[in-house]
């Protein structure tokens, strides 16, 4: 046991246990302190844990490429088609935009609360929630007032709000990559490869939200691009995090963070919408846009399970 037999609050220590272990068998470890406290962990499918070596450090890229970069490009492809669209039909997708990015908050936080039981009692890992979820939103909030005092023009603004955007569903993805990579270093291969598949399911929509602010303006191909690697790439760095050095307490700050970064993002978009109608009210048009979009990504979860 290193670095030594007593454990020092909140110290850590390492035990190396010598026992005839086979690959891919189910094993249940309990291990018993000097004062009869004990310490039990499942293993479902025994294997090496990963090393940072050059073919991991692959592996566990091209699973963020597929969660997060790919689908979200694959979202993005609709944008000529959605260019076509009248008022009324851009105000429903922006509408979309907020009722998909609700509920991808909602599903952020209750990723970081049940993460929270895991972080050891010191570091309050309901607080640490608060702290993330907040001071990101108002960081974000002051940034957005900040740009709109200097007289930035709309388009300026709109192409902003969907780099806003594209940032928060990036940090939901970097903890979709926490999750996948921390499944592999745990040895849940199933859940791990289960992961894989719901996410990139699930994110062929994020790509339609990302698009949504700007589709009456023409950004190119490069603001398209550097949007997509925004919102699909942190799941790289997530995978990387998950399976080399998993961390709850790690997990749920960046899971705090997206939370306070995704509702931001909706409070901004629900300000360009009322900012669009104001001439033209349309409650019912941004009701049903965001109850579809709820509905778009529970529908996916039912799917998925």
């Amino acid at each position: 046991m290193t670095p030594s037999i007593t454990i020092s609050r909140p110290g850590r220590a390492t035990v190396d246990l010598d026992y005839m272990w086979t690959a891919g068998e189910a094993y249940g470890i309990t291990l018993f302190s000097s004062n009869a406290i004990p310490f039990a962990v499942d293993i479902p499918v025994a294997f090496a844990t990963p090393q940072p070596r050059a073919s991991t450090f692959w592996s566990f890229t091209l699973i963020g490429v597929y969660v997060g970069v790919i689908p979200v490009y694959l979202g993005l492809l609709w944008f000529p088609a959605l260019r076509t669209l009248g008022k009324r039909a851009m105000t429903f997708l922006l509408a979309v935009t907020a009722g998909l990015l609700v509920f991808l908050g909602l599903d952020t936080l209750a990723e970081a609360l049940e993460l929270s039981v895991q972080v050891p009692g010191p570091f309050q890992g309901i607080g640490l929630i608060g702290i993330g979820a907040v001071a990101t939103f108002f960081l974000l909030d002051a940034i957005s007032r900040r740009q709109t005092s200097i007289g930035r023009s709309e388009a300026a603004q709109r192409l902003s709000l969907a780099y806003m955007i594209a940032a928060g569903i990036g940090l939901h993805n970097l903890g979709e990559g926490l999750a996948i990579g921390a499944a592999y270093n745990a040895g849940e291969i199933a859940l791990g490869a289960f992961l894989v598949v719901g996410f990139i399911i699930q994110n062929i929509t994020e790509g339609l939200g990302i698009i949504a602010p700007v589709l009456r303006d023409r950004p190119g191909l490069r603001q398209l691009a550097l949007m997509g690697l925004v919102g699909g790439a942190p799941a790289i760095l997530g995978a990387w995090i998950g399976g080399f050095s998993p961390s709850p307490t790690l997990g749920v700050l960046f899971l705090a963070v997206g939370t306070g970064a995704v509702f931001e993002v909706v409070y901004e978009i629900a300000k360009l919408i009322q900012r669009d109608t104001d001439r033209q009210p349309m409650p019912f048009t941004v009701f049903s846009g965001i109850v579809t979009g709820m509905l778009i990504l529970w529908v996916t979860g039912l799917l998925i399970k």
